[in-house]
């Protein structure tokens, strides 16, 4: 008998059968063959479906147990849908194999294209996948490597201290000095090519030169670091504005935002200067100069980016020390309710001649919001303590009362200090 050719087959027949005694194999498929004969007429002949390869080999599977036997029959077919049907619909009509009562039942007619296809989709997702994870990496991401190749191509040595810098040095009129190499990369990155490396503390003579004919900026780190190198600059050089990475960050680390926004913030020298002059150099680590201007929370009344803020301010070593004002019962009342409320949130309130608050700022900011308004504020409370860098600051800026909850300095300079005990 011819067998079917698993590639031709469309469809399997799956069927069980149950046999109340003791039969073989053969002679299963001795009673489908003979039992189904004449059944279906001609065309449908089991015999003649398997000779002519229609139909495949019938596997028949049987276990004997308890004097009872039980199995599978399987039949692949390459007849259509209807025609499949029907010869397996005629396998139920066996009923007797030999001398024993049988049971055959169709479970189900297997669609081996729905099969095949679904392998097919199941082993293209993982093919697709490999290639995806392995052999084509992100469009984006090859972008970002060819620009980083030719960004480091971009970086020349200039001078005769071959110091690293953008192509643009020359042609630019204007140019940042960095710190290092890792820094001049990062400008790169994003846009700038105007960057030119100290490669150190110590300012080179090519910068020196530099400053002389072009407008230099200034951009250090975020730390006493950054601080010491602008001293540096101040004194050798010929630098017209200075800005610094936020608080604690590193030029190489900022992002295009980042970096954007600290040169929109940059400063003259001499206001570097006379912050320089205002904070000493060896705790420029913990409150770094030059930080955000901006409070994180602000009052509906007015923005405290909006108070006005002297032409220039006057040293107070020429001033003499007027005597601290005495609070008024109102103000008493006042500052206590306020303090009450700062309790546990380390914040500070502003406020001006007429205990209006003009702005709210995290305790920490302090000390910078008052250096960059320097005049127009009549009191601050705070949930902190007052020590003499607050207090420093506070006279500068004119202040009349400081109001905290507690209190390191005794007395100041013409500044009222009234601690939580005092209201």
């Amino acid at each position: 008998m011819a067998k079917i050719s698993p590639v031709s087959s469309k469809y399997i027949v799956n069927a069980t059968i149950e046999i109340e005694g003791v039969v073989d194999r053969p002679d299963v498929i001795g009673a489908i063959f003979g039992q189904t004969e004449g059944l279906l007429g001609a065309d449908l002949e089991l015999r003649e479906l398997q000779r002519s390869g229609r139909i495949g080999r019938i596997e028949v599977n049987v276990d004997t147990r308890s004097g009872k036997t039980q199995g599978s029959i399987v039949i692949p077919s390459s007849l259509d849908k209807a025609e499949t049907a029907i010869v397996a619909a005629a396998l139920e009509v066996i009923q007797r194999i030999g001398p024993c009562n049988a049971k055959i039942k169709v479970k189900e007619i297997e669609d081996v294209r729905i099969s095949k296809r679904n392998f097919v989709v199941e082993r293209a997702k993982a093919l697709l996948k490999t290639l995806m994870d392995q052999q084509m990496p992100d469009s984006q991401e090859l972008a970002d490597e060819v620009a980083h190749s030719v960004r480091i191509m971009e970086v020349q040595e200039y001078g005769r201290e071959r110091l690293p810098a953008g192509p643009m040095i020359d042609e630019s009129d204007e140019i940042l000095v960095v710190e290092g190499r890792a820094y001049v990369l990062n400008l790169l990155k994003h846009g700038f090519k105007n960057a030119i490396a100290m490669n150190g503390t110590s300012c080179p003579q090519t910068i020196i030169d530099l400053s002389r004919k072009k407008e230099v900026i200034a951009f250090v780190d975020g730390d006493r670091g950054g601080n010491l190198i602008i001293k540096e600059l101040i004194n050798v050089g010929e630098i017209d504005f200075v800005t610094k990475a936020p608080d604690g960050k590193e030029v190489e680390e900022l992002t295009k935002k980042e970096l954007h926004k600290a040169l929109r913030s940059k400063i003259t020298l001499e206001q570097a200067k006379m912050e320089l002059n205002s904070v000493d150099t060896s705790e420029s680590i913990k409150r770094p100069i030059f930080a955000s201007r901006r409070p994180q929370h602000q009052q509906q009344r007015r923005p405290i980016h909006q108070m006005s803020r002297p032409a220039a301010s006057r040293p107070h070593s020429n001033r003499p020390a007027p005597a601290p004002a005495a609070l008024r019962a109102d103000e008493k009342s006042k500052f206590k309710s306020m303090l009450e409320n700062l309790i546990g949130t380390k914040g500070a309130y502003i406020l001006d001649n007429s205990l209006n608050v003009l702005g709210k700022v995290p305790f920490t900011e302090l000390a910078t919001t008052l250096k960059s308004l320097n005049a127009g504020v009549y009191a601050v409370v705070f949930d902190g303590s007052a020590d003499r860098n607050i207090i420093e600051v506070a006279s500068r800026a004119n202040v009349k009362h400081i109001v905290a909850m507690n209190s390191a300095v005794n007395n100041a300079r013409g500044i009222n200090i009234v601690t939580v005990n005092d209201l």
